[in-house]
């Protein structure tokens, strides 16, 4: 915190991201700075970044973000979401955890991309441990319906 504080204050322009120091002008979301490794974050649930885009989601998201459940909320079919690359590196991500977790992946909407990877990959998926919630409920607001699920922890 010492060093933080001191560098904030006789480098306003510079702070410290992951102890290294940056410009924040120049971070940049492909930032060229190496990622630390550090232990795997254990969370109850996670959503895929970026409407399942393989844009900001590798493996390396999966390895390091170990959730029970995780929402995929892409409906972009133009845009590549949700990405089958992303689909793909949760069962590469999780087959590398070591332990055999319960996993739920919850996606939003039911799309070819998500029904063609569920039917290709369910021999990997059952060995892996993940489960794909598909839920037929739906939630009726004033004018708008929509499909949802129900989680409970």
């Amino acid at each position: 915190e010492d060093e933080l504080s001191r560098s904030s204050h006789s480098n306003p322009g510079k702070s410290l991201v992951n102890g290294i120091k940056t410009n924040p002008a120049s971070n940049s979301p492909k930032s060229s700075l190496p990622v630390p490794m550090g232990p795997p974050v254990y969370v109850d649930l996670a959503y895929i970044p970026n409407h399942c885009s393989g844009k900001n989601t590798d493996p390396e998201f999966f390895k390091r973000v170990r959730a029970s459940y995780y929402v995929v909320s892409g409906n972009d079919a133009a845009n590549g979401e949700p990405s089958r690359a992303v689909l793909d590196s949760l069962l590469e991500g999780k087959s590398q955890w070591g332990e055999n977790l319960q996993v739920t992946l919850i996606p939003t909407h039911d799309t070819e991309v998500t029904r063609e990877w569920y039917q290709q990959t369910h021999e990997k998926q059952q060995e892996l441990n993940i489960m794909v919630l598909a839920s037929s409920s739906t939630v009726v607001m004033q004018d708008e319906s929509f499909p949802a699920c129900k989680i409970e922890f």
